[in-house]
């Protein structure tokens, strides 16, 4: 009895440290990170409720010194024991299976071949991704200091039009390059995610960095008094896990590699588990019903079956890129801003969810799209800005899919709509613990439909196929209509 008194005393008290840790952070990184501006001393108690409610459209990203939410909650005792449990399991998972195997085949399967069909052609990915990072390196920066160079009238428009023209060569190739390659050499999915996603990163860094830098350029007459900001800024902003520019960032006093090796380790268990998941538990099952008819009641059987790894590849996904992936480069490059997600874990909105999910593309979707949207339309505008945001959010998450997978079917652009709808149903004043068990209820549906619907799609296309392929075929579900 005297030890269980212990045990939960010292429960209590890492509890309180690092709750008032975390509130104390919180309350200064608020007050730090979007500071009032041009706010008088009581001010803010005779404002209307009305103004308070507009937003703040000086209001800027700031880059603080922070660890990931994660990286804090491990320091807890307690709560690193729970991860641990979840590792064992984990193991037990795989270990079970691969002794059913041994027993029932008399051999190991160890689904090698599904990695190496993911990742095949790699390195052609990977000489693809050589010139559209040459030309993000090259055309941004050059046309801005070509925008930025003095001289008369003629000299700045004849630098003007040289500068779009570097800029529409860089869009060209990121935009033809990748998707050339990607259906000329039929890459597997695994090369294709390496192209489609250094393709939308390149080009929303390149415009946030002409998007900060710009401004004071073009607000300089003639080119007098502008400044182009370094171009090791522009480098380092290339490489480091933000999408918003600033020319200099908090960083950290040295490197611990050993953390920079640990983390790469992790994305690699991660990756090799997340393939003996599709293994083991999507591809029998998917495989097979592509050659049975189609009834509503194996979709709805192959829906809740596929609820299980679904969510198993959502907290894989965040896990190994949102934490181990950033947390790793961030690490390497003394970055010390480690902010890439907050606890979306907690939300009990879709919006929230929103929010916290991925906190390095909704800054950059805050700040690029809502904020401007508002400036250029007006504090009536906040609806479409925010709505806006949700469909180039949306429709970019298709075209990913779309790149990969190398079909289109809008299974994700339907159910962002549908998560749309819950935005203005589950409101974020709805605090209350059943909100948070209602969306992961709805993550655990949501993320079904997603791997029922796509393997279907997968398999469909594997056992009908089209040729000539044509634009129809692309875009065709074929899981529809494919005969038995």
């Amino acid at each position: 009895m005297r030890h269980m008194e212990a045990v939960k005393a010292e429960l209590l008290e890492q509890a309180h440290q690092q709750l008032t840790k975390l509130f104390d952070r919180a309350i200064w990184e608020a007050v730090q990170s979007y500071p009032s501006q041009g706010c008088r001393p009581g001010s803010a108690f005779q404002e209307s409720p009305k103004r308070a409610q507009e937003p703040n459209l000086e209001r800027r990203k700031v880059f603080i010194h922070r660890k990931s939410l994660l990286d804090e909650l491990m320091e807890i005792k307690h709560l690193r024991t729970i991860y641990h449990i979840f590792i064992a399991g984990l193991c037990v998972f795989v270990i079970s299976t691969l002794a059913i195997d041994v027993i029932d085949e008399g051999r190991l399967v160890l689904q090698f071949d599904l990695l190496a069909f993911s990742f095949g052609q790699l390195p052609l990915a990977l000489m693809t991704w050589l010139p559209m990072f040459l030309c993000t390196v090259l055309a941004p920066y050059q046309a801005l200091w070509l925008w930025a160079r003095p001289g008369g009238r003629g000299a700045w428009y004849a630098g003007a039009g040289l500068g779009a023209g570097l800029l529409a060569i860089q869009l060209a190739a990121l935009g033809v390059l990748p998707i050339y390659v990607a259906l000329q050499y039929q890459l597997s999915p695994g090369s294709r995610c390496v192209l489609v996603f250094e393709q939308i990163r390149l080009v929303m860094k390149s415009y946030s960095f002409l998007r900060e830098a710009t401004p004071g350029i073009f607000h300089a007459e003639g080119g007098k008094g502008a400044r182009v900001p370094s171009f090791s800024s522009y480098l380092y902003f290339l490489f480091c896990p933000t999408l918003i520019y600033r020319e200099s960032y908090p960083r950290t006093t040295h490197i611990r590699w050993n953390y920079v090796a640990k983390k790469f380790a992790q994305v690699l268990a991660c990756v090799f588990y997340a393939c003996f998941i599709l293994g083991r538990l999507c591809v029998p099952i998917f495989d097979n019903m592509s050659r049975e008819p189609f009834s509503t009641r194996a979709l709805v059987l192959s829906v809740l079956h596929a609820t299980l790894p679904g969510i198993f590849m959502l907290l894989l996904i965040f896990f190994a890129f949102l934490h181990c992936w950033l947390n790793a480069f961030a690490e390497m490059l003394q970055f010390a801003d480690r902010m890439f997600y907050r606890d979306w874990w907690n939300s009990t909105s879709f919006s929230n969810f929103f929010r916290t999910w991925n906190v390095v593309v909704h800054d950059w979707l805050y700040s690029y799209i809502y904020q401007d949207g508002i400036q250029l339309l007006g504090l009536r505008a906040r609806g479409p800005a925010m709505l806006s945001a949700f469909l180039i959010s949306a429709v970019v998450h298709e075209y990913i899919f779309s790149f990969v997978l190398g079909f289109f079917y809008p299974v994700i652009l339907i159910l962002f709509l549908v998560g749309v709808m819950f935005h203005f149903l589950m409101r974020d004043q709805n605090t209350e613990s059943v909100w948070n068990v209602v969306m992961w209820t709805m993550l655990f549906l949501g993320q079904g439909i997603m791997v029922s619907l796509y393997c279907q799609e997968w398999y469909s296309r594997k056992q009908c196929p089209f040729y000539p392929m044509t634009f129809w075929g692309l875009v065709t579900p074929r899981s529809w209509y494919c005969p038995i």
